[in-house]
């Protein structure tokens, strides 16, 4: 055989042992998650909302979303260069919606990808467990000046869904979250049913009592305008987005 050159057998069966362990490794990241525990308020691998006070209660859709580290802890962007930990802003837990991790690209190198993105996804910020991308989102948050409309927690989470490119997908944006977790989501009880509805309801009658139809259609003009401006923003002017 020449010096210097190996069997093409043993080069193979190299790089079979080497792609086993990197699959190995990869498959021993999903250990088992702990249940739901709505009494202790740990929700693993979730994403939560609750409702925002006077927001929610003239525009019900719009709420507080946070994303669940793998022990249930819950990390949400709630004020400028601010991220809770464990400490969900605006009150408990209304809604939640456990995620899929198998759903996620964690490469162990550049090849490993199991999305379709490759190096945009390394380039945007990729991770090798659930938490390291979440931490790496709150690292970039922690810089970031909150905004309602421009940079808020639906902004965060997307952010952290990007980096674990859920679902195979690298389009996560607010309306997304948004309605991830109002379509897809459970209700954690029928208090919280009635502590999300029950304040906007309130506000519909004491408007339509004192000020009459007019109220009604005014308060419908500000949900589409909410609704327009967020669909605008997300998917014509990304740019002026912090996702």
């Amino acid at each position: 055989m020449p010096r210097g050159r190996f069997p093409v057998m043993d080069i193979k069966g190299a790089s079979d042992v080497e792609n086993l362990k990197s699959a190995s490794g990869f498959q021993h990241e999903f250990w088992p998650l702990d249940e739901v525990d709505l009494r202790k308020a740990k929700f693993p691998c979730c994403l939560v909302w609750t409702p925002l006070p006077v927001v929610s209660w003239l525009a019900p859709f719009i709420g507080h979303v946070g994303i669940c580290r793998e022990d249930g802890t819950i990390l949400d962007f709630s004020g400028s260069s601010f991220v809770n930990i464990d400490d969900f802003a605006f009150g408990a837990v209304a809604r939640y919606l456990q995620l899929d991790r198998e759903q996620c690209c964690f490469p162990p190198n550049l090849t490993g990808h199991t999305c379709n993105h490759g190096y945009m996804h390394t380039e945007y910020g990729t991770a090798m467990t659930w938490d390291d991308a979440l931490q790496s989102s709150m690292r970039y948050f922690e810089h970031k000046t909150y905004n309602l409309f421009t940079c808020n927690s639906h902004s965060f989470v997307a952010n952290c869904l990007n980096r674990l490119c859920y679902h195979r997908s690298m389009d996560w944006n607010m309306v997304s979250v948004a309605a991830l977790i109002l379509f897809k989501g459970q209700w954690t009880g029928w208090k919280s049913v009635i502590r999300s509805f029950l304040p906007c309801i309130g506000v519909l009658c004491l408007g339509i009592i004192l000020v009459g139809w007019p109220f009604l259609i005014g308060l419908l003009s500000f949900s589409f305008l909410l609704i327009g401006w967020f669909l605008l923003g997300n998917y014509c002017m990304k740019y002026l987005l912090e996702i």
